[in-house]
This record gives C-alpha cells, sequence and structure tokens, in this order.
C-alpha cells in the first residue's frame, strides 16, 4: 500500500528543496497527496541542451556594409554577415559599438548574433521591411509579418550579449488605438488584434537548441518574444521594456506558445500586458493544431508593470501542463498567478507549481477565470457583413467549435505556495463556471497577504487552504461560494 504525504508537507519538501540560491538543480520529488504521484525530475531536462561553439570563426557585420548611422537601414548588411557564418560552420555575427537601423533578420543555424554593449539595433518603422509568412499569432494561424528578429526552422542558434533592441513599436501602437476606436463602433472588437498587424520583437518558431541571454528587448510593437512550435530553448538574464514612450497595447514580455521544455532563468519584464505567458492556440483553430506548452521552468524572474508574473492562457486549446515557477518577484503586475481561457477554447491547464514569490502592489495574488474578457473572446459577425467577402482569418475565428462541450477549459492540479504579499488590491478572485465545471484540485499553502480586499473563490472542487494569513483593509473575509470538498484555514488579522 502507497503511504500518503500530507499536501503541506509535499509543499514544504518543494520549498525548501528548489530555493536554495546557489543551486540550480532540481531534485526529483516524489510524492502521493490525495492518489497523485508529485514528480519534478522532468525539470532538469529544460532549457537548450547545446550553444553555438565556434568562438574563433566570427563575422563583423560592418565588413559587410552595416553603417553605424541610424538614418540608414543595414538589412541586408547584417543578414549577409548572418547568412556567412552560418554557411561556414557556425561562429559569432559581431558589431562595432554604434545605432544599425534594420528591418527583419533571420539568425541562421550555428550562429551566436552577438550584440555587445554599446550596440543597438534600432527598428524599422516600415512595415515593408518585414516580409510576411504564415505563423501564429494570438492563437490562431495566419499571414503575418516577421518579426525584427527571426529564428525560423532552425537548429543551435543564439543571441546575446549586454546590447539593446529597440523595437520602436510605438507606431504600430498608435496605429492599433486608431483602429480600435474604430472596431469597437462597428461590434469588432474581436478581430481588430488580428487586423492589425503589428510586428514583433523576437520569434523562435518550429526551432530547438536557442539561447537568448543578456540582451535588452524594448518597445516591442506586439509581443516581445514568442516561443512558437519549438523546444529546448533558454532565456536567460533578458530585460523587456515595452513601456517606454507610451502605451503599448498587448505588448507580452515572454510567450512560450505551443513550445516545450523551455527555461524562463532571470529575466526582468516591464510590459504593458501579460508578463511571461503561457500558451496553446484559442478556439477551432486551437483545438485543430491540439500543441500543448509542457515543461517549463520559470525561475528568478521580476515582473513589473503588466498583467501577470506568470499567466496560463487566454489561449488554452492544446493545454497547458507541468509548469514550474520559484523565486519570483512581483511588482505592480496585475496579478501573481493568473489562469485564464474561455467557453470556446478548450483545453485542460494543469500541474501548475509557484512557489516563492514576493509581490508588492499587485490586483491580484491569485486569479482564475474560465470565461475572461468576453468582448474579446467571443466572435460574432457583425449583420452589415453577413453574405460579404470577409478575409480567411475571419472565417478562421468565426469557425464553432463542435460540439459546445469541446470548447469548454479545465483547470486543475495548481500549486501556490510561500507567496508573501503586501499592498495587493485583492487577495484572490477564483471561480469555475457551474456545478459541473469547476476548478479541480487548486492548494494555496504559506500565504502572507496584505490586501484591500479578500476577495471570492467559488464552484470549485478540492480545494485546499492552509496557513493562509491575510490582514485586509476593508475588513472582508473571502467569500466562498458553490464549493465541494473545501479545506480551508484563513487567520484574519
Amino acid at each position: 500500500m502507497k503511504k500518503i504525504i500530507p499536501i503541506t508537507f509535499v509543499l514544504f519538501l518543494l520549498y525548501s528543496c528548489i530555493s536554495q540560491p546557489k543551486s540550480s538543480d532540481i531534485p526529483i520529488l516524489n510524492a502521493i497527496s490525495s492518489g497523485e504521484t508529485i514528480d519534478l525530475s522532468w525539470a532538469k531536462e529544460v532549457g537548450a541542451k547545446q550553444f553555438p561553439e565556434k568562438k574563433n570563426n566570427i563575422f563583423k557585420a560592418n565588413d559587410f556594409g552595416a553603417v553605424n548611422d541610424s538614418n540608414i537601414i543595414s538589412t541586408q548588411a547584417i543578414q549577409k554577415a548572418i547568412d556567412a557564418c552560418s554557411s561556414s560552420g557556425g561562429g559569432i555575427v559581431t558589431f562595432d559599438p554604434g545605432y544599425y537601423q534594420t528591418g527583419a533578420i533571420f539568425i541562421k543555424a550555428g550562429v551566436n548574433f552577438q550584440l555587445n554593449k554599446g550596440v543597438t539595433l534600432l527598428a524599422s518603422n516600415n512595415i515593408n521591411d518585414y516580409p510576411e509568412f504564415r505563423s501564429r499569432i494570438a492563437g490562431i494561424e495566419m499571414v503575418w509579418p516577421s518579426a525584427v528578429i527571426n529564428i525560423v526552422n532552425t537548429k543551435l542558434a543564439a543571441m546575446s550579449g549586454k546590447g539593446t533592441i529597440d523595437c520602436r513599436g510605438k507606431v504600430f501602437w498608435d496605429k492599433y488605438w486608431k483602429m480600435r476606436k474604430e472596431y469597437e463602433k462597428k461590434g469588432l472588437r474581436w478581430i481588430v488584434d488580428y487586423d492589425c498587424k503589428r510586428v514583433r520583437g523576437i520569434l523562435v518558431s518550429n526551432s530547438s537548441d536557442v539561447t537568448l541571454k543578456d540582451f535588452t528587448l524594448m518597445r516591442s510593437g506586439f509581443w516581445g518574444i514568442q516561443i512558437l512550435y519549438s523546444k529546448h530553448c533558454t532565456l536567460n538574464s533578458l530585460s523587456v521594456n515595452n513601456n517606454i514612450g507610451g502605451h503599448g497595447p498587448s505588448t507580452d514580455g515572454i510567450d512560450i506558445d505551443s513550445s516545450t521544455r523551455i527555461l524562463i532563468d532571470s529575466c526582468d519584464i516591464n510590459c504593458n500586458d501579460d508578463n511571461i505567458c503561457l500558451k496553446a492556440g484559442r478556439d477551432a483553430d486551437g483545438l485543430r493544431v491540439n500543441r500543448a506548452t509542457e515543461y517549463v521552468v520559470i525561475r528568478n524572474c521580476i515582473a513589473r508593470k503588466g498583467a501577470g508574473l506568470i499567466t496560463c492562457g487566454s489561449e488554452t486549446s492544446g493545454s497547458i501542463r507541468y509548469v514550474l515557477g520559484y523565486n519570483l518577484k512581483a511588482y505592480g503586475t496585475s496579478s501573481t498567478l493568473k489562469l485564464k481561457s474561455a467557453m470556446n477554447r478548450g483545453g485542460v491547464v494543469e500541474h501548475i507549481y509557484m512557489t516563492n514569490v514576493t509581490a508588492d502592489s499587485v490586483q491580484y495574488v491569485l486569479a482564475a477565470d474560465l470565461n475572461w474578457n468576453p468582448s474579446y473572446s467571443y466572435s460574432k459577425l457583425p449583420t452589415e457583413y453577413i453574405g460579404k467577402k470577409i478575409p480567411e482569418h475571419w472565417k478562421i475565428m468565426l469557425t464553432p467549435v463542435t460540439p459546445p462541450s469541446k470548447g469548454y477549459p479545465h483547470f486543475k492540479d495548481v500549486y501556490l505556495s510561500n507567496v508573501k504579499a503586501t499592498n495587493a488590491t485583492q487577495f484572490i478572485s477564483a471561480s469555475g463556471w457551474n456545478d459541473s465545471l469547476r476548478l479541480e484540485n487548486f492548494t494555496v499553502y504559506n500565504l502572507n497577504v496584505h490586501a484591500q480586499k479578500a476577495g471570492i473563490v467559488a464552484f470549485t472542487h478540492n480545494l485546499f487552504m492552509k496557513n493562509i494569513n491575510l490582514k485586509i483593509d476593508d475588513q472582508s473575509k473571502v467569500t466562498f461560494k458553490n464549493n465541494t470538498k473545501l479545506t480551508k484555514e484563513i487567520h484574519y488579522e
């Protein structure tokens, strides 16, 4: 007969084993609670397995015609240096210090694209400098402009150095806000993000053994870094700042999109949407592709302004599972842990582990919503467009999920422990949908929270809350509604 270990002991062991400040090793943890084995051995196998090693094979972009002049575009010269480096078996592409304007560039196999301190790439504001190809954007596959930096269909590549990529995305932000205002009047809020083609900062797609480290990415026109359909990638010591010189809409920091075996370590993210987000496609198209995001470790990171330190969703169709976050900080972020989906997404969000977190001035410590942002999440063609020719991606967005039950998302097996939060707006907002669609097997353990409001928990099954210490400014207590198999031990100061 298997020995059942109390979940409190399991989470204490989880915290104490992985929070050693000088060790990046993740131990195997075999503990059983409620009949489930918690095993983190997979966390040792994340990240790039290789790094481009030809350090003596150096190609200087300046020798290929790149010019230190912010008014001259050097895209072709930079690309020639990359192509030559890759063709020779790999090596390093470098620059003399200075400012270089560029459109889309494509890093090839074996290349370490190195931006040293004093080197800044300035992204072109001309959309024509970003050739379009089929990709996935915000959960659906469609034709979209290339990113500023692209690593596509490539094995073993890197971008490194203490330099900067300034995406100068405000021109795309302004375009979006103008379109958004017009589209909302027409009942087209659900499609404006897809019609307004904005340039991503970095795209890693269908690739493996990719490393991004040390540089600064700023003012991305759309998402900062998207890891799509890829495996074994490392993002280390990156600074992402998309809140310079304006209000950048949907400027996520890092998006892990239907990818596996990913390590995000020691990154500092300031953006206008999700700081670190895990995605897996949306609606009928995401269910068609059906590729999960799984086996992701997020550690030693800081989230500043943004919508979530760690967010799962809202694109959940292919499922999101086996995510471990620890030694994390949130300053002014909307949520410490956010789970979001919609009733046409489908997919399962499960085995999410987050521990050892410090949060200040967040909106929510824990937020979970199966029916997030309806005006964006549900597509409906206005009457005046019926019978008229519409774009391909409109048709994709309007494709119904059948049967409807296939679109119901499920959140389960979520563990949040060892959190200290000060000046939060609300402790918790976690709700399932109804009696048959609940949040299942959530464990919230050892939290010390100061917040203005307590919050609500509804439609959960097997929710375990223990060692929860709350200081609530308005003297409210957590409201519990329609929960089954509920364990709660909450102390109010």
